[in-house]
């Protein structure tokens, strides 16, 4: 089976409608030793037929419009945060201290992006803000030991291991019996149809709500992905944790931001919830549940919602309540060892993991709503960038060259003007016939506006 056919078979979709999708395959794109191309190419792919079918649906044709995936734009977009310029500056992706470290046994990786991940590591080592003070004291200690007590003091180290270590982890084994992407049902609330679309545009999310409580990149990517299919995404974040400058700019594209306090600000959320269509959220598993923002607690105020989760190792196991990024969850689960060499760890050629589950949230979501439109009921869809590892370490088949070469982003990227400077960024990868080809609207400044729909 094809990525991109298994990866519409766990989102539910009409095996049919796989004929919709053409594909212009460019070697070079993606390159590494696992095959990312291919699994990047499965997840725009089913977003965009995902986006198409809803579209459809909410204009009244029998056809589904054809879906065109360049490997391309896809390789672009998977880079996105790369090719991020801000009136010329290039940005920061990776701190100094976000990075591979030897120990007195092997490999460790470390992310100190955020400032209070940053200082809990450097309480733990008891060292200075030094590279090479840091680097001293983990090689004085164990792999396993650096693991244990970095994610104690509440910071982000994972130790390096291999696919047969990996698959030995009680962690692993939990994963990999959930399917890639997990779907259910929430109550049985009569279908809410959106409106029909009219217009020169086709926006499949259009009128749609959707709030926004993500960080940290496979969640943002979702919902910027259905701000571009039209939707009024409204990013909520807690005063107390400013997001990366940088970091928000590439994922704010089409969405508004503000600034909540679930603590001490819950009426302003109950209203935003009233009105909601989608919440998306990407923390820990179990950090929200007590602001009463389980999928369950949420359907029981608001029945009919979409509640879509993304977590780094799953909502099960003992590492269910571990922070993540798509670095560490690659050095956990043996990608780094498989695409390193000459006994250093590598590094994907992208943070595949994070965009690919990103647009595969974003095409649970849609789908959802699709399958709402015929069948009511409130729906949860929930994914995991481990799940995600798993597929692409074990599942993911590599297919030929391609037609063309993939000779670098510049046919992608374009420049937009915004209130945080002149921007380049890449262009949506997401492509369907008579689809938008860009954002309405470009990123604003953090926590810029009210916590209120337009």
């Amino acid at each position: 089976m094809t990525a991109i056919n298994f990866a519409w078979s766990e989102l539910g979709g009409d095996p049919a409608l796989l004929s919709r999708v053409s594909t212009s395959a460019r070697e070079g794109a993606l390159q590494g030793r696992l095959p990312v191309r291919e699994l990047a190419r499965a997840c725009v792919g089913a977003c965009a037929l995902a986006a198409a079918e809803l579209g459809a649906r909410r204009a009244g044709r029998a056809d589904v419009p054809r879906v065109q995936v360049d490997d391309g734009a896809v390789a672009t977009a998977f880079h996105s945060e790369r090719h991020l310029q801000v009136d010329g500056r290039a940005p920061v992706v990776f701190a100094p201290l976000s990075r591979f470290w030897r120990t007195a046994d092997g490999w460790v990786r470390t992310h100190a992006n955020y400032p209070h991940h940053r200082a809990r590591l450097l309480d733990v080592l008891g060292v200075p803000e030094d590279v090479a003070a840091v680097e001293a004291a983990l090689a004085r200690r164990s792999t396993l030991e650096v693991e244990e007590a970095v994610y104690e003091a509440g910071g982000l180290a994972v130790a390096l291991r291999t696919p047969k270590e990996w698959a030995a982890h009680e962690q692993a084994a939990e994963v990999g019996r959930r399917p890639l992407v997990e779907r259910g049902r929430l109550d049985s609330a009569p279908a809410r149809v959106p409106p029909p679309l009219d217009g020169p545009v086709l926006l499949p999310a259009a009128g749609l709500r959707v709030l926004d409580l993500t960080r940290v990149l496979a969640g943002p990517v979702a919902t910027r992905t259905l701000a571009l299919l039209g939707a009024d995404v409204l990013r909520l974040d807690p005063p107390h944790l400013p997001e990366l400058p940088d970091q928000h700019a590439d994922t704010g594209f089409g969405k508004r931001s503000a600034l909540l306090d679930l603590t001490a600000d819950r009426r302003a959320f109950e209203e935003l919830l009233a009105r909601a269509d989608v919440v998306v959220t990407g923390y820990r598993p179990g950090a929200l549940d007590r602001f009463g923002l389980s999928p369950e607690a949420l359907a029981e105020r608001r029945p009919g919602l979409v509640v879509a989760q993304v977590s780094a190792w799953g909502a099960y196991g003992p590492w269910r309540g571990r922070r993540g990024f798509d670095s560490l969850v690659q050095v956990a689960t043996g990608i780094a060892a498989l695409e390193g060499s000459a006994g250093q760890p590598g590094a994907l050629p992208a943070q595949a993991l994070d965009h690919g589950t990103g647009y595969l949230l974003a095409a649970a979501v849609l789908r959802a709503l699709t399958e709402q439109s015929y069948e009511g009921g409130g729906r949860s869809v929930r994914l995991a960038l481990a799940r995600t590892a798993g597929w692409l370490v074990h599942d993911v088949e590599a297919d030929g060259p391609g037609d063309a070469s993939y000779d670098g982003p510049g046919p992608w990227l374009t420049e937009t003007d915004s209130a945080l400077g002149r921007l380049r960024h890449a262009l949506p990868p997401v492509s369907f016939d008579g689809g938008p080809a860009d954002w309405a609207r470009p990123p604003v400044s953090w926590g810029s506006g009210p916590a209120r729909w337009v």
